[in-house]
């Protein structure tokens, strides 16, 4: 027809190499070594292909903090709330880096069950940890976090006061808030 661009060749390749780059991250995901497999929950997460979400979930178990910690960021990128309860288990790993990586996941996700755990986190002993758990309220915006996050604003770090009062303003409030 005059005036229309022929198809642009090209678009099954894409195809093709988004499935051989699907495949080759999740047998990465797989191996016996560390940088492999971290960095293939990083790219799982940029991909963002569904297919990832079991095989991501069961690197939230990883021996290393870095495949766990980078596990449950590609997470919160994958669209679904299948991944939700695992990374609600993930906000009482050990390392304060998968705690606050499973609170950006599950803010990103935006599920009402991850409140509650999520307010439990706002007394980590680390301000990384409690700051993230603020930030995820406030995307979450659910009217529960509000009183936890208002005793957030006289925290000893500045950033998870910042952190608190960003969140409240998302959530909105029926009274005023003190400045910080």
């Amino acid at each position: 027809m005059a005036g229309e661009d022929p198809p642009v060749p090209g678009g099954e390749i894409e195809g093709l190499d988004r499935e051989n780059k699907l495949h080759r991250y999740l047998s990465m995901l797989e191996s016996g070594d560390l940088n492999a497999r971290w960095r293939a929950a990083d790219a799982l997460g940029e991909l963002g292909d569904s297919r990832a979400v079991q095989p991501l979930i069961g690197a939230l178990d990883d021996e290393y903090v870095d495949v766990r910690w980078k596990a449950a960021k590609a997470l919160g990128l994958l669209d679904g709330r299948e991944p939700v309860l695992p990374l609600i288990r993930s906000l009482e790993d050990d390392s304060p880096w998968v705690r606050a990586g499973a609170a950006w996941a599950l803010g990103r996700i935006g599920d009402p069950r991850a409140v509650e755990p999520l307010i439990r986190l706002l007394d980590d002993a680390k301000p990384r940890v409690r700051r993230m758990a603020a930030w995820a309220l406030g995307k979450i915006g659910n009217p529960r976090a509000r009183e936890p996050l208002v005793r957030l604003l006289g925290d000893a770090d500045r950033d998870v006061r910042l952190a608190g009062r960003q969140a409240l303003d998302e959530i909105g409030t029926e009274r005023e808030i003190p400045s910080i």
